[in-house]
């Protein structure tokens, strides 16, 4: 167990050196994607580096150190006038398809980009034609953690497997709740988180409007992008709601047809 927690530890403070040194370099270089990476780096770093036997980070320590990447996000949402909801676009659209990027349109009636697009070289935060942002989701990062829990990709597996396991890593692996249900209906998804910590963090995010209206907070959205790995199809978070006395989030997704409008 010792030996475990070390390589945690260890594992934790070079992501956390890694996502410093980004911010450090996202700020000389004006480069806002760089400082986006940088900000879910050290996220994790800290939460990584902090790890103890036995314990979890005490939950005001991680609201803090969520609430304050996402508060710089819905900042720069703000005031590139992101109104959008985001759509999560699945493994065909990107380089490296083991991330997860999220397409904000600027119009309601914007079609998605094409994959050819996506995978080319100059690809920047903004795209033309259709005209929209480009945003590490902020539940990449935690979407990578059920991964590495149960030691797949979900590029490689599907829908059904993702009702069958991700209710395991909710309840027995990183105790984020005590029940899950996803269930589906045509294109959409239901789920509903019960009795889970995280509700009140998750009521925080609900301030950062932009944030949350968009591309959800990091659990609704880790559940979206892994649904759009499992599925192939683009996915958007169409309600949620948060009942914070029973620590209950029900979320309502759908999957999109690529040649539809949005």
């Amino acid at each position: 167990m010792r030996g475990k927690l070390n390589l945690a530890n260890l594992a934790g403070w070079i992501t956390l050196a890694i996502g410093c040194v980004s911010l450090i370099g996202a700020t000389i270089y004006n480069h806002q994607i760089l400082a986006f990476i940088g900000l879910g780096l050290t996220f994790w770093g800290i939460i990584l580096a902090y790890i103890r036997s036995e314990e979890y980070v005490k939950e005001s320590f991680m609201n803090a150190a969520c609430l304050s990447s996402l508060e710089a996000l819905n900042q720069l949402m703000d005031k590139l006038g992101c109104t959008e909801k985001a759509i999560y676009l699945p493994p065909k659209y990107m380089k490296e398809p083991e991330n997860s990027i999220a397409f904000i349109p600027k119009d309601k009636l914007s079609t998605l980009p094409k994959p050819e697009q996506m995978q080319r070289e100059d690809i920047d935060l903004f795209i033309e034609n259709p005209e929209g942002l480009l945003i590490t989701p902020p539940g990449n990062d935690l979407t990578k953690l059920f991964e590495k829990t149960l030691e797949t990709s979900f590029t490689r597996v599907d829908f059904q497997y993702l009702q069958l396991n991700l209710p395991k890593i909710f309840t027995e692996e990183l105790e984020i709740a005590q029940h899950i249900e996803i269930d589906s209906e045509n294109n959409k998804i239901h789920v509903k988180i019960e009795n889970s910590p995280y509700t009140h963090l998750a009521k925080e995010i609900a301030r950062l409007s932009k944030v949350y209206e968009s591309l959800g907070c990091p659990l609704s959205s880790a559940i979206a992008c892994a649904m759009a790995k499992a599925t192939g199809k683009p996915v958007k978070i169409e309600k949620q709601e948060i009942k914070e006395a029973a620590k209950t989030m029900v979320i309502e997704y759908s999957l999109l047809e690529e040649d539809a409008k949005n």
